[in-house]
């Protein structure tokens, strides 16, 4: 059997998102995160393959959770991986124990970002695909997300000031990034977490998406990501239509809103001003009944007040306005 090109339809299929979403533009530093699994090892070949074309300089960087015995073999199997390619490598392990996916989640973001800053690398760059978009959307619908939970796998999001986080693989499925470390002989680490059904990822990826394939639609997966596409776009200009009512409708003062300026605004605008609203004038997370109390005083009697939030401030009607007071 010959080796295979260098140059697919997979990579021509990257490299024209990458041109049209204008994702990772030229001369950029990229630093690549790398878990071992199938869908990092398909980013990486990838984007090593793309370089000469787009003149990036590139680095590979891998997070141990320390959740496995064998966490350490992981690493090293990627730290070996990346000397054979002959680029830069970058390790973090965690110091202590991580209590669930969220928190293992937000270290390895927090992780990955103190790398790319420490070495001035403008671009991290994960492995997610249309598989974990449609994982994320049925996740976040069962947890009662807005729109904007069920868009969270966004193509790029800013990780801090002067870093980009890219997901360029989000049009591929998990099945394109298997066949395509299997047609390069890439030595993909098998993480055994991926089969613990304690984990509810895992439960929607080993359990529901095939029940929803096999009864429901064998292109599940693509459709519930091009939903997420269609989300993306639909709350980007909400946000910004709203990002503009609430420059409109804010006291000066930060601590209240105009009712006569909201009043005529659709509930959709409302409520994502009063969530932007809460949000910069409180510090603990909210949730959709504290926003939909303060969206109702738009149209309440004078004096109407809500409940106290967490932290002790409540929102009081007072003729035009609505006023966020500390107890």
């Amino acid at each position: 059997m010959s080796a295979p090109s260098t140059w697919t339809p997979l990579h021509a299929k990257v490299h024209q998102t990458l041109r049209s979403r204008q994702l990772l533009p030229r001369q950029r530093r990229l630093l690549i995160a790398v878990s071992g699994g199938q869908d990092s090892l398909c980013l990486a070949k990838l984007l090593l393959d793309l370089q000469p074309k787009w003149n990036w300089q590139v680095a590979i960087a891998h997070c141990d959770h320390r959740w496995r015995a064998d966490s350490e073999a992981n690493a090293a199997h990627v730290q070996q991986l990346a000397q054979s390619w002959q680029v830069e490598f970058y390790q973090r392990t965690a110091t202590q124990a991580l209590p669930s996916e969220a928190a293992a989640r937000a270290w390895r973001y927090q992780a990955l970002t103190e790398i790319a800053q420490a070495h001035a690398y403008q671009c991290l760059v994960t492995g997610h695909t249309a598989s974990d978009r449609a994982e994320t959307l049925l996740y976040n619908l069962m947890r009662g997300s807005g729109a904007d939970g069920l868009q969270a796998l966004t193509w790029q999001r800013a990780s801090s000031p002067e870093i980009m986080l890219v997901r360029p693989l989000l049009n591929l499925t998990r099945p394109e990034t298997a066949q395509f470390c299997q047609v390069f002989n890439l030595p993909v680490w098998e993480d055994s977490t991926n089969q613990d059904l304690k984990y509810a990822r895992n439960r929607i990826r080993q359990e529901l998406l095939p029940y929803l394939q096999q009864h429901f639609n064998p292109q599940v997966e693509k459709a519930l990501a091009q939903a997420t596409e269609l989300l993306q776009a639909d709350v980007e200009y909400l946000e910004q239509a709203a990002i503009a009512l609430r420059q409109q409708a804010q006291h000066p003062s930060q601590r209240g809103l105009n009712r006569l300026v909201l009043g005529s605004a659709p509930l959709a605008l409302q409520r994502r001003v009063v969530r932007q609203f809460l949000q910069a004038a409180l510090t603990k997370a909210l949730n959709f009944e504290q926003i939909e109390k303060v969206t109702n005083l738009i149209t309440a009697p004078n004096r109407s007040q809500t409940d106290p939030f967490p932290g002790g401030a409540i929102a009081v009607v007072e003729g035009e306005w609505i006023w966020l007071k500390q107890l």
